[in-house]
């Protein structure tokens, strides 16, 4: 049985936001285990590497897992402390849940929408900065906004998961160049009012080794919710054994 991180009786809905992204407002970009389970389910493998449990308690959800991404394949997950029996840890890094609770939300008059056309441009600034996971399709999953300078991107940060009632900013990100003069903060600013306008409230993951950016955030009115694990697990099962 695996140990997941401790719940109400009632769980927030914050407890497990990819699941309930993926079994909400991103339906369209969830794969689910062919035969009609629909205990575990990831997100397409261009848009971004995250699977989640409908149940992280229940063997059900993890057998439903196991047959999504095949034996001896990994899933990255959040939220869980230690996979059950015949399932590897290949990965763990402690995190942080920050929501907003005095946020300024504000437009940036000089951010611009990013789309399919910016990607290469986007994935270079990914690779350089390194915010977190970001594949070609993950523009698609809400608003990302970018700051250009002399035509080149140099900032941006966007929407990932959308729990119902929240949405999550991600891909906060600054080139090296153009750090210190508050580029970052005003697209997260600006990113938030977006958010703040469907009447949803913004919240974010990040590191816990990465304290610079948590005292940015603190600084910009979010506030420490929880502190959930990242995971990459391997299911069951010997993929040596499909080559041989």
């Amino acid at each position: 049985m695996s140990t997941a991180a401790p719940t109400s009786p009632n769980p927030h809905v914050l407890d497990n936001p990819a699941w309930a992204a993926l079994s909400g407002a991103h339906t369209a970009f969830a794969e689910y285990p062919a035969g009609g389970g629909a205990r575990a389910a990831r997100y397409a493998p261009d848009v971004s590497p995250f699977a989640a449990l409908a149940d992280p308690e229940d063997p059900r959800s993890w057998a439903d897992l196991r047959a999504l991404v095949g034996d001896g394949e990994v899933a990255s997950l959040a939220g869980i402390l230690t996979p059950p029996d015949g399932w590897e840890t290949v990965g763990r890094i402690q995190g942080v849940q920050l929501v907003d609770t005095s946020l300024r939300a504000e437009p940036a008059p000089e951010a611009v929408r990013l789309g399919a056309a910016d990607v290469p441009e986007v994935l270079e600034l990914i690779r350089l900065t390194e915010p977190g996971p970001f594949l070609p399709r993950t523009v698609e999953l809400g608003t990302y906004l970018g700051i250009r300078r002399r035509g080149r991107l140099v900032a941006m940060a966007g929407e990932r998961l959308r729990p119902p009632g929240w949405t999550e900013i991600s891909a906060v990100c600054t080139h090296p160049d153009h750090r210190g003069r508050g580029l970052a903060t005003g697209l997260v600013r600006a990113v938030a009012a977006g958010i703040r306008q469907r009447g949803e409230v913004p919240f974010l993951h990040t590191a816990a080794s990465n304290t610079r950016a948590i005292r940015l955030y603190e600084s910009l009115g979010f506030t420490l919710r929880r502190r959930p694990f990242f995971l990459a697990v391997r299911a069951p099962g010997n993929t040596a054994a499909k080559f041989s």
